[in-house]
């Protein structure tokens, strides 16, 4: 019996052991993790005061009107840019970073997945057109970005390195006035996005679409305007589809069927790098294109008010990475006003 109690007695203190060192085990692992992060944090720091200090020289320059190096690209404001489009019947081509990089030969963003010469080619065209009636919008990274959060901030810097700074300026035309690409992404880059100054931007830019008879041109999972009041001042609302990446392998079926409809209709786009040119090439077949982009998205999230991107159910987001779910859309007004469907 004696010897029964001191195998129970050892029993319990191997378990006690036991726990102990599991205990020990989770504890070290938690450490090993809150070490791993601190150091991917300094690791990032380090990388952002790197990119900070790449730029800040641009910045500074850009306060004193005098470049290091190259030029400033001359942009005019969003608000020149709806006053173009609205009182002069102006069309609109826009250039972000996937534009530029897929100029250079490269992939950027999911809306474009694959390398296309073509595409290369008619971009590079695009961003040289010689039309009165087009603007070419390039995005205000290029000198100050005191106006922009902290996040952009350093999104634009870890972005804009000196070698794509100079990829760029070999691109653009220091004697050319260009429109701010960010006219159509009123809300989450903006230091003022918990202020007024974003409804009142909204506001603005409905004006683009206010009494039109409007062809959205989108990617089959945007849905602009489903589920929101966005559009609801357009005269009507008429939709063709393509593919929600790499529009660009459809683009001569969409862009038939563009041509099919009434020069006095407001074609509004939102098909990644395709949209660019498309705009382009509407524009100089004597009708008005808008290249929007992103708006419907910066109008969710606008909605939202948190002053960040979040996913948005039932719409697709480029920039979101690999964890958005998105299904078809099933509206039944979305769905009568599709005339064309090539995703």
């Amino acid at each position: 019996m004696e010897l029964e109690q001191q195998f129970l007695s050892l029993l319990g203190i191997v378990e006690g052991l036991q726990r102990r060192v599991y205990q020990l085990e989770e504890e070290n692992k938690v450490l090993i993790r809150g070490q791993k992060q601190l150091l991917e944090w300094a690791e990032l720091n380090q990388q952002d005061n790197v990119h900070f200090q790449d730029n800040a020289a641009y910045e500074l320059r850009d306060a004193l009107g005098r470049p290091q190096e190259g030029y400033f690209p001359r942009i005019l404001d969003g608000d020149a840019a709806i006053e173009e489009i609205v009182w002069h019947r102006k069309s609109l081509a826009r250039f972000g970073d996937g534009e530029f990089a897929a100029i250079a030969g490269r992939i950027r963003h999911r809306f474009q997945t694959e390398l296309d010469g073509e595409l290369q080619r008619r971009l590079g065209e695009a961003l040289r057109a010689d039309n009165p009636d087009l603007l070419i919008g390039i995005a205000d990274n290029y000198g100050s970005l005191e106006k922009y959060t902290e996040q952009t901030r350093r999104e634009i810097r870890r972005y804009l390195t000196p070698k794509v700074r100079k990829e760029h300026l070999k691109l653009l035309d220091p004697r050319r006035a260009y429109y701010d690409a960010y006219v159509t992404r009123p809300y989450v880059i903006y230091q003022d996005n918990q202020t007024e100054a974003p409804r009142k931007r909204f506001l603005r830019l409905k004006q683009i679409w206010e009494g039109r008879d409007c062809i959205f041109v989108e990617g089959v999972m945007t849905g602009l305007g489903v589920g929101n009041d966005l559009f609801d001042n357009a005269g009507g609302i008429r939709r063709i589809l393509g593919p929600a990446e790499n529009a660009f392998s459809k683009y001569q079926e969409i862009l038939g069927a563009c041509l099919q409809q009434e020069k006095d209709a407001l074609f509004l786009l939102a098909l990644g790098p395709a949209a660019t040119i498309l705009a382009c090439d509407l524009c100089k077949a004597g009708y008005q294109a808008v290249d929007i982009g992103h708006i419907d998205l910066e109008y969710e999230w606008f909605l939202r008010g948190a002053g960040c991107r979040v996913p948005v159910q039932g719409k697709y987001n480029n920039e979101m990475g690999e964890e958005q779910q998105v299904s078809p859309i099933e509206d039944s007004v979305y769905a009568s006003q599709v005339i064309a469907d090539f995703s």
